[in-house]
């Protein structure tokens, strides 16, 4: 389903030289399976995502999506296929502050052709414990709750491979696991694929594969590259 070959990708310093964020020889997922990816904070794990999810161009090397080459796309293609084909849940939410959970999740849908679904919105944020919280803005909820909402909102067009970035960074270890739980309950009810980058133990006993991000990508020195672009 995922397959990743000779990626290479590496971001300027402000000095001009440039410095090795990814170099990755073979890295595969299969239809639905679920994957742990474990690294040091600022070792290239999120670059890896954005990578994937078209966010970022690479330099060279192959990234394919049930069969398309997705490297090979101009970015408002990029777009469209991420809309379609990949769901992305951020650390920080990005959850819009004046929309209701409800209208966070339709907005979702509107990024893909498909049309907006208020039926379909409502149903995963059933299945994310939030039937009595639809009409509640972000700033009414607590931060898991928020959460729940952004995993609601990431799986609204039926993507293939959800992408998740540290999505228990910024909620206490009491809820930690019952996000995690609950992200990877969805996704089998939904058939999606999952790809969770974190460097917590708690949250990487929860998975039956867990990769060591040192394992898969050959550069091996700490970047010094901007967060944002991390």
């Amino acid at each position: 389903m995922l397959e990743i070959t000779e990626l290479k990708k590496s971001f300027a310093e402000p000095s001009g030289s440039r410095v090795d964020i990814l170099n990755i020889p073979r890295f595969q997922m299969g239809s639905g399976e679920q994957v742990v990816l474990r690294g040091e904070s600022g070792c290239g794990k999120t670059t890896l995502l954005h990578t994937i999810s078209g966010l970022v161009r690479v330099d060279s090397g192959s990234i394919q999506l049930d069969g398309m080459e997705l490297t090979r796309f101009s970015e408002s293609a990029r777009d469209r296929i991420r809309a379609a084909k990949l769901g992305y849940v951020f650390q920080t939410f990005n959850l819009l502050p004046a929309f209701t959970a409800l209208e966070n999740v339709k907005l979702g849908m509107t990024f893909s052709r498909k049309s907006v679904n208020t039926g379909r919105a409502i149903e995963l944020l059933e299945k994310v414990g939030l039937k009595d919280r639809l009409h509640y803005l972000p700033k009414q909820l607590s931060v898991g709750q928020q959460q729940r909402v952004a995993v609601a909102r990431a799986l609204a067009n039926k993507p293939r491979l959800l992408l998740a970035d540290e999505p228990t960074a910024n909620v206490d270890p009491a809820n930690q696991t019952r996000i995690i739980q609950l992200i990877r309950d969805v996704c089998t009810d939904e058939g999606v694929a999952i790809l969770l980058v974190t460097h917590s133990d708690d949250v990487a006993r929860q998975f039956s594969r867990v990769v060591r991000f040192e394992t898969i990508n050959l550069v091996t020195k700490q970047t010094t590259a901007p967060e944002s672009e991390l």
